[in-house]
Protein backbone atom coordinates (compact mmCIF):
# COMPACT_ATOMS: atom_id res chain seq x y z
CA UNK A 1 0.00 0.00 0.00
CA UNK A 2 1.08 3.24 -1.05
CA UNK A 3 2.32 5.20 2.21
CA UNK A 4 3.22 8.60 0.19
CA UNK A 5 2.81 9.82 -3.00
CA UNK A 6 4.25 12.89 -4.64
CA UNK A 7 3.54 14.34 -8.29
CA UNK A 8 4.91 17.31 -10.54
CA UNK A 9 7.15 18.70 -7.13
CA UNK A 10 9.03 21.61 -8.10
CA UNK A 11 11.23 23.21 -5.76
CA UNK A 12 12.69 26.54 -5.98
CA UNK A 13 15.64 28.00 -4.54
CA UNK A 14 15.08 32.23 -5.02
CA UNK A 15 18.18 33.59 -3.05
CA UNK A 16 18.33 37.17 -4.23
CA UNK A 17 15.77 39.08 -6.25
CA UNK A 18 14.90 38.22 -9.71
CA UNK A 19 17.13 34.87 -9.33
CA UNK A 20 15.40 31.65 -9.17
CA UNK A 21 17.22 27.82 -9.00
CA UNK A 22 15.39 25.34 -9.77
CA UNK A 23 16.71 22.55 -7.08
CA UNK A 24 13.42 20.07 -8.20
CA UNK A 25 11.75 19.82 -11.32
CA UNK A 26 8.57 18.13 -11.86
CA UNK A 27 9.26 14.65 -9.72
CA UNK A 28 6.83 11.93 -9.32
CA UNK A 29 7.76 9.54 -6.73
CA UNK A 30 5.85 7.01 -4.17
CA UNK A 31 6.80 5.10 -1.47
CA UNK A 32 5.39 1.86 -0.17
CA UNK A 33 4.54 0.90 3.20
CA UNK A 34 7.75 -0.85 4.68
CA UNK A 35 9.98 0.03 1.77
CA UNK A 36 13.43 1.06 1.67
CA UNK A 37 14.11 3.73 -0.72
CA UNK A 38 17.48 5.03 -1.64
CA UNK A 39 18.38 8.54 -3.56
CA UNK A 40 21.40 8.82 -5.26
CA UNK A 41 23.36 11.63 -6.93
CA UNK A 42 26.23 14.30 -7.05
CA UNK A 43 26.11 16.96 -4.90
CA UNK A 44 23.49 19.71 -6.16
CA UNK A 45 20.93 17.32 -7.47
CA UNK A 46 18.60 17.75 -5.92
CA UNK A 47 18.12 14.98 -3.55
CA UNK A 48 18.42 16.22 -0.33
CA UNK A 49 16.17 19.20 -1.44
CA UNK A 50 13.39 16.76 -2.00
CA UNK A 51 13.76 15.01 1.40
CA UNK A 52 13.08 18.08 2.66
CA UNK A 53 10.44 18.82 -0.07
CA UNK A 54 8.11 15.75 0.98
CA UNK A 55 8.38 16.27 4.62
CA UNK A 56 7.59 20.03 4.11
CA UNK A 57 10.71 20.99 6.10
CA UNK A 58 11.81 23.24 3.55
CA UNK A 59 13.37 26.52 4.55
CA UNK A 60 13.88 30.02 3.13
CA UNK A 61 15.25 30.88 0.26
CA UNK A 62 13.89 27.19 -0.72
CA UNK A 63 10.41 27.18 -1.38
CA UNK A 64 7.88 24.58 -2.92
CA UNK A 65 7.08 25.94 -6.50
CA UNK A 66 4.13 22.96 -7.07
CA UNK A 67 3.18 19.55 -6.57
CA UNK A 68 1.06 17.43 -5.05
CA UNK A 69 2.37 15.55 -1.42
CA UNK A 70 -0.09 12.99 -0.50
CA UNK A 71 0.71 11.25 2.98
CA UNK A 72 -1.87 8.68 4.14
CA UNK A 73 -4.21 10.62 1.26
CA UNK A 74 -3.75 14.07 3.04
CA UNK A 75 -2.12 16.69 0.55
CA UNK A 76 0.34 17.89 3.41
CA UNK A 77 1.68 20.01 0.52
CA UNK A 78 -1.22 22.66 1.58
CA UNK A 79 -0.85 22.30 5.20
CA UNK A 80 0.69 24.90 8.05
CA UNK A 81 0.67 25.02 11.18
CA UNK A 82 -0.72 22.96 13.75
CA UNK A 83 -2.41 21.13 10.72
CA UNK A 84 1.34 19.89 9.72
CA UNK A 85 2.50 19.80 12.85
CA UNK A 86 -0.03 16.63 13.69
CA UNK A 87 0.65 15.46 10.58
CA UNK A 88 4.52 15.33 11.61
CA UNK A 89 3.71 14.07 15.10
CA UNK A 90 1.59 10.38 13.15
CA UNK A 91 3.63 10.41 10.52
CA UNK A 92 7.35 10.99 9.44
CA UNK A 93 11.23 12.24 10.76
CA UNK A 94 14.17 13.15 9.25
CA UNK A 95 17.63 11.87 10.22
CA UNK A 96 20.16 14.60 9.34
CA UNK A 97 23.71 14.17 7.90
CA UNK A 98 25.78 15.57 11.11
CA UNK A 99 24.62 14.76 14.71
CA UNK A 100 26.00 18.26 15.82
CA UNK A 101 23.12 19.71 13.30
CA UNK A 102 20.38 17.52 14.53
CA UNK A 103 21.33 18.10 18.42
CA UNK A 104 21.68 20.59 21.01
CA UNK A 105 24.78 21.24 22.16
CA UNK A 106 23.85 22.48 25.39
CA UNK A 107 20.68 19.70 25.86
CA UNK A 108 21.46 16.39 27.40
CA UNK A 109 20.55 13.35 25.18
CA UNK A 110 17.89 12.55 28.06
CA UNK A 111 16.44 16.39 27.98
CA UNK A 112 16.53 15.89 24.27
CA UNK A 113 14.19 12.98 24.26
CA UNK A 114 11.99 14.48 26.57
CA UNK A 115 11.89 17.38 25.15
CA UNK A 116 10.64 15.87 21.68
CA UNK A 117 8.26 13.92 23.70
CA UNK A 118 6.40 16.59 25.35
CA UNK A 119 6.14 18.60 22.90
CA UNK A 120 3.78 16.04 20.89
CA UNK A 121 2.48 14.38 23.90
CA UNK A 122 -1.10 12.35 23.29
CA UNK A 123 -3.76 13.53 26.02
CA UNK A 124 -3.42 11.35 29.03
CA UNK A 125 0.44 11.38 28.72
CA UNK A 126 2.66 11.87 31.31
CA UNK A 127 6.61 12.11 30.83
CA UNK A 128 7.91 12.86 33.92
CA UNK A 129 11.42 12.51 34.65
CA UNK A 130 11.56 8.83 35.47
CA UNK A 131 8.91 8.21 32.21
CA UNK A 132 11.38 10.08 29.88
CA UNK A 133 14.63 7.72 31.30
CA UNK A 134 12.68 4.60 30.46
CA UNK A 135 11.86 6.02 26.95
CA UNK A 136 15.28 7.37 26.22
CA UNK A 137 17.13 4.36 27.44
CA UNK A 138 14.62 2.13 25.09
CA UNK A 139 15.23 4.10 22.68
CA UNK A 140 19.41 4.17 23.00
CA UNK A 141 19.00 0.44 23.21
CA UNK A 142 17.45 0.14 19.46
CA UNK A 143 20.17 1.98 18.15
CA UNK A 144 22.87 0.53 20.02
CA UNK A 145 23.98 2.92 22.78
CA UNK A 146 23.84 2.53 26.47
CA UNK A 147 21.04 4.09 28.91
CA UNK A 148 24.66 6.12 30.52
CA UNK A 149 24.58 8.41 26.85
CA UNK A 150 21.35 9.53 28.44
CA UNK A 151 23.32 12.23 30.79
CA UNK A 152 25.86 13.04 27.98
CA UNK A 153 25.70 16.11 26.05
CA UNK A 154 26.57 15.94 22.31
CA UNK A 155 30.52 17.09 22.47
CA UNK A 156 30.86 13.76 24.52
CA UNK A 157 29.57 11.80 22.13
CA UNK A 158 31.97 10.50 19.27
CA UNK A 159 30.52 11.14 15.68
CA UNK A 160 29.21 7.57 14.72
CA UNK A 161 27.24 7.87 18.59
CA UNK A 162 26.04 10.97 17.78
CA UNK A 163 24.33 9.59 14.34
CA UNK A 164 22.94 6.66 16.55
CA UNK A 165 21.77 9.64 18.85
CA UNK A 166 20.09 11.38 16.15
CA UNK A 167 18.28 8.28 14.90
CA UNK A 168 16.87 7.58 18.59
CA UNK A 169 15.00 10.76 18.59
CA UNK A 170 13.53 10.03 15.26
CA UNK A 171 12.46 6.83 16.48
CA UNK A 172 10.79 8.35 19.64
CA UNK A 173 7.44 8.85 18.08
CA UNK A 174 7.55 5.79 15.66
CA UNK A 175 7.33 7.62 12.60
CA UNK A 176 5.68 5.61 9.40
CA UNK A 177 8.48 7.31 7.35
CA UNK A 178 12.16 8.35 8.40
CA UNK A 179 14.50 10.45 5.65
CA UNK A 180 17.83 9.54 6.34
CA UNK A 181 19.46 12.19 4.84
CA UNK A 182 23.24 10.91 4.22
CA UNK A 183 23.82 9.95 7.63
CA UNK A 184 27.11 8.18 7.03
CA UNK A 185 28.79 11.17 5.97
CA UNK A 186 31.99 12.10 7.93
CA UNK A 187 32.45 8.70 9.84
CA UNK A 188 34.98 5.88 8.98
CA UNK A 189 34.39 2.83 6.81
CA UNK A 190 34.10 0.93 9.81
CA UNK A 191 31.52 2.92 11.78
CA UNK A 192 29.61 3.52 8.33
CA UNK A 193 29.24 -0.48 7.97
CA UNK A 194 28.21 -0.54 11.17
CA UNK A 195 25.76 2.61 11.67
CA UNK A 196 24.15 0.93 8.44
CA UNK A 197 24.06 -2.15 9.52
CA UNK A 198 21.70 -0.61 12.74
CA UNK A 199 19.72 1.24 9.91
CA UNK A 200 18.84 -1.93 7.69
CA UNK A 201 18.03 -3.91 10.90
CA UNK A 202 15.26 -1.19 12.21
CA UNK A 203 13.74 -0.92 9.22
CA UNK A 204 13.04 -4.36 9.22
CA UNK A 205 12.39 -4.99 12.89
CA UNK A 206 10.33 -1.58 13.19
CA UNK A 207 8.73 -1.77 9.53
CA UNK A 208 8.93 1.57 9.13
CA UNK A 209 9.32 3.42 5.36
CA UNK A 210 12.85 4.83 4.89
CA UNK A 211 14.06 7.45 2.38
CA UNK A 212 18.28 6.85 2.20
CA UNK A 213 19.89 10.10 0.37
CA UNK A 214 23.18 9.16 -0.35
CA UNK A 215 26.54 10.29 -2.56
CA UNK A 216 27.40 6.21 -1.99
CA UNK A 217 25.77 4.09 -4.87
CA UNK A 218 27.33 0.88 -3.00
CA UNK A 219 25.77 1.83 0.48
CA UNK A 220 22.80 2.56 -1.28
CA UNK A 221 22.56 -0.80 -3.29
CA UNK A 222 23.56 -2.53 -0.18
CA UNK A 223 20.91 -1.57 2.04
CA UNK A 224 17.99 -0.76 -0.24
CA UNK A 225 15.10 -2.11 -2.07
CA UNK A 226 14.66 0.56 -4.91
CA UNK A 227 17.15 3.33 -6.29
CA UNK A 228 16.39 6.38 -7.80
CA UNK A 229 19.20 8.39 -9.56
CA UNK A 230 18.92 11.93 -9.73
CA UNK A 231 20.58 14.33 -11.73
CA UNK A 232 19.69 18.21 -12.10
CA UNK A 233 16.94 17.87 -10.16
CA UNK A 234 14.87 15.52 -12.01
CA UNK A 235 14.85 11.64 -11.75
CA UNK A 236 16.74 10.16 -14.00
CA UNK A 237 16.75 6.31 -12.98
CA UNK A 238 13.96 4.30 -10.69
CA UNK A 239 14.72 0.57 -10.34
CA UNK A 240 14.50 -2.43 -8.04
CA UNK A 241 18.24 -2.75 -6.46
CA UNK A 242 18.27 -6.49 -7.53
CA UNK A 243 17.70 -5.29 -11.00
CA UNK A 244 20.04 -2.62 -11.23
CA UNK A 245 22.71 -5.04 -10.34
CA UNK A 246 22.05 -7.53 -12.98
CA UNK A 247 20.39 -5.40 -15.44
CA UNK A 248 21.94 -4.72 -18.69
CA UNK A 249 20.02 -1.35 -19.17
CA UNK A 250 20.79 1.97 -17.19
CA UNK A 251 20.35 6.07 -17.53
CA UNK A 252 24.05 6.90 -18.81
CA UNK A 253 24.73 8.96 -16.20
CA UNK A 254 24.08 5.66 -13.50
CA UNK A 255 26.93 3.72 -15.32
CA UNK A 256 29.22 6.60 -14.75
CA UNK A 257 28.23 6.61 -11.04
CA UNK A 258 29.05 2.96 -10.92
CA UNK A 259 31.99 3.69 -12.85
CA UNK A 260 33.17 6.29 -9.86
CA UNK A 261 33.22 3.69 -7.62
CA UNK A 262 35.98 0.63 -6.70
CA UNK A 263 35.76 -2.64 -5.95
CA UNK A 264 37.88 -3.10 -2.79
CA UNK A 265 38.68 -6.69 -3.85
CA UNK A 266 39.86 -6.51 -7.38
CA UNK A 267 43.03 -6.71 -8.20
CA UNK A 268 43.53 -3.56 -10.00
CA UNK A 269 41.04 -0.83 -9.65
CA UNK A 270 40.34 1.34 -12.39
CA UNK A 271 38.10 4.52 -11.51
CA UNK A 272 36.78 7.16 -14.23
CA UNK A 273 35.65 10.60 -13.30
CA UNK A 274 32.59 12.27 -15.23
CA UNK A 275 33.51 14.65 -17.41
CA UNK A 276 32.16 18.33 -17.50
CA UNK A 277 30.18 19.60 -14.76
CA UNK A 278 26.56 19.73 -14.15
CA UNK A 279 23.92 22.12 -15.25
CA UNK A 280 23.37 25.70 -14.06
CA UNK A 281 20.22 24.71 -12.46
CA UNK A 282 18.82 28.79 -13.07
CA UNK A 283 18.05 27.52 -16.66
CA UNK A 284 15.53 26.19 -18.40
CA UNK A 285 15.84 22.26 -19.34
CA UNK A 286 14.09 21.96 -22.88
CA UNK A 287 16.55 18.49 -23.91
CA UNK A 288 18.90 15.91 -21.29
CA UNK A 289 20.37 17.39 -18.95
CA UNK A 290 23.37 14.91 -18.93
CA UNK A 291 23.73 15.18 -22.87
CA UNK A 292 26.89 17.48 -22.53
CA UNK A 293 28.47 14.70 -20.50
CA UNK A 294 27.22 11.68 -21.47
CA UNK A 295 29.23 9.53 -23.78
CA UNK A 296 26.54 8.12 -25.87
CA UNK A 297 24.42 10.91 -26.90
CA UNK A 298 22.75 11.38 -30.37
CA UNK A 299 21.24 14.57 -32.15
CA UNK A 300 18.24 14.20 -30.87
CA UNK A 301 19.54 13.97 -26.78
CA UNK A 302 20.43 17.57 -27.26
CA UNK A 303 16.53 18.34 -29.06
CA UNK A 304 14.41 16.80 -26.52
CA UNK A 305 13.81 16.72 -23.21
CA UNK A 306 13.38 12.65 -22.23
CA UNK A 307 10.38 11.30 -19.53
CA UNK A 308 11.13 9.03 -17.68
CA UNK A 309 9.65 5.13 -19.55
CA UNK A 310 9.05 1.42 -18.40
CA UNK A 311 11.60 -0.56 -19.30
CA UNK A 312 12.56 -4.42 -18.73
CA UNK A 313 11.91 -5.19 -15.24
CA UNK A 314 9.66 -2.90 -13.57
CA UNK A 315 12.23 0.16 -13.77
CA UNK A 316 12.14 3.32 -15.29
CA UNK A 317 14.67 5.24 -17.60
CA UNK A 318 14.56 8.76 -18.66
CA UNK A 319 16.91 8.34 -21.59
CA UNK A 320 16.39 8.31 -25.48
CA UNK A 321 19.43 5.73 -26.17
CA UNK A 322 17.29 3.35 -23.78
CA UNK A 323 15.29 1.51 -26.64
CA UNK A 324 18.59 1.22 -28.86
CA UNK A 325 20.15 -2.54 -28.96
CA UNK A 326 22.68 -2.86 -26.32
CA UNK A 327 25.05 -5.27 -25.51
CA UNK A 328 25.43 -6.52 -21.79
CA UNK A 329 28.54 -6.92 -20.30
CA UNK A 330 29.08 -7.55 -16.38
CA UNK A 331 25.10 -6.12 -15.55
CA UNK A 332 25.96 -2.56 -17.53
CA UNK A 333 24.77 -0.14 -20.23
CA UNK A 334 27.45 -0.57 -23.41
CA UNK A 335 27.09 0.71 -26.71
Amino acid sequence: MVLLEAKGVNVVYQPGRGERIWAVRDVDISLNEGEFVGVVGESGCGKSTLGFALTQMLQPPAFLESGVIEFRGVDIAGLSGEELRQQRRRGFAVVLQSGMNALNPVRTIQHQIGDVLRAHKKEGENWSKGAVHERGAELLKMVGLDAGSLSRFPHELSGGMRQRAAIALALALEPELIVFDEPTTALDVIVQAALMETIKELQRSRGFTALLISHDMSVVLDATDRVIVMYAGRIVEDQASEQMLRTGLHHPYTEALFHCYADPRADEVVLQDIPGSPPDLSMPDLACAFAPRCTIAVDGCWRERPLLAEVGGGGRIACLRRRFATEEKGGGLHI
